[in-house]
C-alpha cells in the first residue's frame, strides 16, 4: 500500500509567491527561461534552470551550473521572502484553467515504494536526463520540483481536501498563463496519511525523470530526508490529458507518394476539423495544398494493452514501416508537440518547411494510463501531455 507523509516545507511568503513560482524546468528552453526570469531575482527558474544566471552559451551540464542552482536556492531560503515551516504538514494545491479545476495533495512519497512498484511508471527514462536531475538533487540537497502522481479517488481524502479548502489559503494568484494557483495547509494530516495507506498504487503522471532521479539520489545520499521525494497527488477523476502530437521533419518520398502509402494502410478522407473526434482516428497534415485529412488507424496486431493506444497504432502502422522510426525517443526525424500548442502549431511546422507532415492525435485517457501501468507495460514516448502544469518553488523539500 502507498504512503504519503507530511514535511517541513520551505516556501515563499504569500506576498512573494507569484514572483517566485515558475514553470517546470522541462517545459522551457534555457533561452525561454532566461526571458521569463529577466528582471526577477526571485524567480525559481534560477534554481531549476540555473544556467540562466551564467553567461549565455554556458553548457547546461557544467559544474558551475549545478553550483549556481544550489547558490540560488540558498539565497532564496535565507531571504526575507521565504519561510521554513516549523512543523511537518501536508498541503492542498488547486489549479484552475479555463474553468476546469483539479485539486491535489502535496506531500512526500517513498523512493523505496517507487523501486518496489507501489508507485507505478508508464514511460522509459533517458539515462542522460536522469543523470542531470540526480546531480541537481544531490547538489541542492532538495526536491525543488514536485512530481505529479495520480491515484484512484478515496472518500476520506476528498473530505480532508474539502475541509482544507474552507480555510484561508497560503497562496492564491493567477499566473501569466491565466492559470489560478491556490494552496492551503492541511491542519490535521493524520486522516490523509491513513487514507493513502489504503490505496494500493500511485501512478507517475508527469515527472518520470524526476522520480527516477529521486530514487537514485535516495541510494547515493546518506541523509534520511532523501528517502522521500516531493509529489502532488491528484485523483484520477480530476485529470485531463491533452494529445501529444507528432510531426516528421523529412519524408523519404514526397507528400503525394506518402499519401498513397497512407491510403494503403487505412481509410483516408478530407475533414474540416484538424483534431480527431474519437479514438482510432488521426489527423494528417501535408500542407495547404492537401488541407487536413483524417485517417482511420488499423487495429494493432500486437498483444499488449499499450499497443491498443492510438500513439502505438500510429507507430506500428505508419512510423515504423513507412518512415523507419523504430525508437521515437532517439530518432531525430520526429518532433513531439504538446497539445497545449494546438493544431495551429502543426500547420506552422509544415507550412514553414520545418516538417513535411504532422499528425494530430486523439488524447490518451487517464484510465488508459492506469490500465497500462497496472499491467506493468510501458507507453510509447510522449503519450500524455498534462495541463495545467504545476508551479515550482511554492513548496520545497530540503533534506
Amino acid at each position: 500500500m502507498a504512503s504519503v507523509r507530511p514535511f517541513r516545507a520551505l516556501r515563499p511568503t504569500p506576498e512573494a509567491a507569484e514572483r517566485v513560482a515558475s514553470v517546470p524546468y522541462d517545459v522551457v528552453s534555457s533561452e525561454e527561461a532566461r526571458q521569463l526570469a529577466e528582471g526577477n531575482e526571485l524567480s525559481f527558474l534560477h534554481v531549476v534552470r540555473p544556467e540562466i544566471s551564467l553567461p549565455p552559451g554556458t553548457d547546461e551540464h557544467a559544474d558551475e551550473v549545478y553550483a549556481a542552482g544550489r547558490a540560488a536556492l540558498d539565497r532564496l531560503a535565507a531571504s526575507e521572502h521565504f519561510v521554513q515551516e516549523g512543523e511537518p504538514a501536508l498541503y492542498v494545491y488547486r489549479l484552475e484553467m479555463n474553468g476546469r479545476v483539479q485539486v491535489g495533495i502535496v506531500g512526500l512519497v517513498s523512493a523505496q515504494e517507487y523501486d518496489d512498484d507501489v508507485i507505478l511508471k508508464h514511460e522509459l527514462t533517458r539515462p542522460d536526463k536522469e543523470d542531470d536531475r540526480t546531480r541537481h538533487l544531490l547538489t541542492q540537497e532538495a526536491h525543488a520540483e514536485p512530481v505529479m502522481l495520480i491515484y484512484r479517488a478515496h472518500e476520506a481524502i476528498d473530505d480532508a481536501v474539502e475541509a482544507a479548502m474552507e480555510t484561508e489559503p497560503l497562496f492564491d494568484f493567477k499566473a501569466k498563463d491565466y492559470v489560478q494557483h491556490t494552496v492551503w495547509k492541511v491542519e490535521d494530516p493524520a486522516p490523509v496519511v491513513e487514507a493513502f495507506g489504503e490505496i494500493e498504487h500511485l501512478y507517475v503522471a508527469d515527472g518520470h525523470h524526476r522520480s527516477a532521479a529521486a530514487s537514485r539520489a535516495a541510494k547515493e545520499s546518506d541523509k534520511p530526508g532523501a528517502q522521500h521525494f516531493l509529489a502532488v497527488l491528484f485523483p484520477m477523476e480530476d485529470m485531463e490529458i491533452l494529445p501529444y502530437n507528432r510531426a516528421i521533419k523529412d519524408l523519404p518520398a514526397g507528400p503525394r507518394k506518402f499519401l498513397q502509402q497512407l491510403q494503403s494502410r487505412g481509410e483516408i478522407e478530407e475533414t474540416p476539423i484538424a483534431d480527431p473526434d474519437e479514438p482510432g482516428m488521426v489527423g494528417v497534415y501535408l500542407g495547404e495544398e492537401f488541407g487536413w485529412l483524417q485517417m482511420t488507424l488499423p487495429e494493432t496486431q500486437r498483444d499488449g494493452i499499450a499497443d491498443t493506444l492510438d500513439v502505438a497504432r500510429l507507430a506500428e502502422h505508419v512510423l515504423e514501416p513507412l518512415l523507419h522510426i523504430t525508437d521515437p525517443r532517439t530518432d531525430e526525424n520526429i518532433v513531439f508537440v504538446g497539445g497545449i500548442r494546438g493544431t495551429d502549431e502543426l500547420e506552422r511546422l509544415v507550412d514553414s518547411g520545418e516538417c513535411d507532415v504532422a499528425f494530430a492525435m486523439f488524447p490518451t485517457s487517464p484510465e488508459d494510463l492506469l490500465d497500462v501501468s497496472d499491467e506493468g507495460e510501458l507507453m510509447p514516448p510522449k503519450s500524455t501531455w498534462f495541463e495545467p502544469k504545476l508551479r515550482s518553488g511554492l513548496l520545497v523539500h530540503r533534506f
